[in-house]
């Protein structure tokens, strides 16, 4: 796999990690990515999903509700939150691609209190990786590599390439996450 941690500590920029990266090379990396994370979940069980981990440094300042601000996410919102951000760098950089400038975000999440079981975990990993893959074979044969947009006000800059990376890494940012959920529920489950 890339070496996501160097652009999350900032060693490296999302452009700097997209450097040689090919359509191949991101089917690879999408593949590696919900592979690894059904990995981390292949003991889990329903309670598991639904565990309410500790986390000292949970905080989203994006929650809808401001009573969920400060709450640690379960493994079933990690995972619908993590596929629903790779998903929309995957479909923005498919526009991309084409030569369609920019025009908002590209993005469905499912409601995370909704995924309750181990079972519905893996269909949205494998419905996400499903749908990653099938924007790479909407790319053209030559991708429009110059087309480029700042993802946030001053955010990076990405082409289709980098802004399909960076879903990833955003993606790679929540394994460690969902390791240490997982390793809670399963000594929580054990004692």
């Amino acid at each position: 796999m890339l070496d996501y941690n160097r652009v999350i500590c900032k060693e490296i920029t999302v452009q700097q990690l997209a450097e040689g990266v090919t359509p191949d090379v991101l089917r690879r990396e999408t593949n590696h990515m919900i592979d690894r994370v059904l990995g981390l979940i292949a003991d889990c069980e329903d309670g598991d999903v639904v565990f309410q981990p500790v986390d000292p440094t949970a905080h989203d300042e994006h929650a809808t509700d401001p009573s969920a601000t400060d709450l640690a996410w379960t493994l079933g919102h990690v995972i619908v939150h993590a596929t629903a951000s790779s998903e929309e760098a995957a479909f923005t950089a498919a526009e991309l691609a084409r030569g369609v400038a920019n025009h908002g975000r590209s993005r469905f999440e499912t409601e995370w209190t909704s995924v309750t079981t181990i079972a519905q975990c893996r269909q949205r990993l494998h419905e996400s990786r499903r749908m990653r893959l099938a924007t790479l074979e909407i790319w053209p044969d030559r991708p429009d590599l110059t087309n480029v947009y700042a993802i946030w006000e001053n955010g990076p800059v990405v082409n289709a390439i980098s802004r399909f990376l960076f879903g990833l890494v955003h993606e790679a940012g929540h394994v460690d996450q969902i390791a240490e959920i997982v390793r809670q529920a399963r000594l929580k489950t054990t004692a």
